[in-house]
């Protein structure tokens, strides 16, 4: 139990405080949701991925190995979110959203700061390697749900091909497969803008999740969260056996598929009109639940 206790304090509080800051002084501010996520998406994430990557030192079978599992991982908690909709006796509108909440958890706003809080800054490694490809699978599965719920183009899921972070991936790893040294001014200027991603995406997250009011709780909301804060841990740890992960890249691993349904879900939804109230309540309720599920993993880890 002490243990329990001092990772909420330590770990999880800090970041949920942060969150709870965009959540209380957005409205009072005025601050707009999309300049914060413009900024942070084509800015400091990329930044973010470019300093961390670019110095990395991970093997090329570690990262195909650590690869291989968090798709395998994905797909899993898609089928399950897939296969307990359809237990259920859910609408294909539904069976879709609950398979969107399962296969898209909030690994870059909440992921990467937990990661950091529990391990240190060597474990933010392996935990962006996750958060790239987690985005990568998250929307093509996602996408993937709604077309077949709703029917739409494929445009979506071929423009993650395009996103600033994916491109600052590849360049990193060239860099780093071909030790070409960066300019020292731009190594600096990564860095600078890779210390503020952490903390405005959180406050970004608060600033949205203050726009979805008062939630509506069903079943749905309740299950379907389920299905993400604890299908997706309980996955990753049994899956990361049969892939022969250990120490950090399993850690980091399990935390990642433990995270809540990231605010991109809604997005969406609201592209495909795939039951966007439901999603947003889920993003939030789920958000909220991961308190006590996400304290309970670090605690186990």
């Amino acid at each position: 139990m002490q243990s329990i206790v001092t990772v909420f304090l330590n770990v999880v509080v800090p970041v949920f405080a942060v969150v709870l800051i965009g959540y209380l002084v957005g409205p009072w501010l005025g601050l707009e949701v999309r300049t914060l996520s413009r900024v942070s998406y084509y800015i400091f994430m990329p930044a973010f991925v470019f300093d961390i990557i670019s110095e990395a030192q991970v093997q090329a079978t570690l990262v195909a190995q650590m690869t291989a599992y968090i798709c395998a991982v994905y797909v899993a908690c898609a089928l399950l979110g897939f296969a307990v909709a359809r237990a259920l006796g859910r609408s294909a509108e539904v069976t879709a959203m609950y398979v969107l909440i399962a296969a898209f958890s909030n690994s870059g706003n909440f992921g990467l700061s937990l990661v950091k809080f529990r391990f240190g800054e060597t474990a933010l490694v392996p935990a962006t390697i996750y958060f790239i490809i987690l985005t990568l699978v998250g929307f093509v599965i996602g996408v993937a749900a709604a077309s077949w719920a709703r029917g739409g183009a494929w445009r979506a899921v071929l423009s993650v091909f395009k996103t600033p972070s994916l491109i600052a991936f590849v360049s990193a790893v060239f860099l780093n497969v071909t030790n070409v040294e960066m300019p020292l001014s731009v190594a600096r200027v990564a860095g600078l803008l890779a210390d503020a991603m952490i903390p405005v995406m959180l406050i970004t997250l608060g600033v949205q999740l203050a726009r979805v009011g008062r939630p509506q709780i069903n079943s749905d909301v309740v299950i379907s969260s389920a299905v993400r804060l604890l299908g997706g841990p309980i996955l990753a740890a049994i899956l990361a056996i049969p892939f022969g992960l250990s120490g950090l890249p399993q850690s980091t691993g399990i935390i990642q598929a433990s995270m809540p349904a990231a605010v991109l879900t809604v997005i969406i939804a609201i592209e495909y009109d795939l039951v966007p109230g439901l999603v947003t309540t889920t993003v939030l309720f789920s958000t909220l639940a991961s308190l006590v599920t996400v304290t309970l993993v670090l605690a186990l880890i």
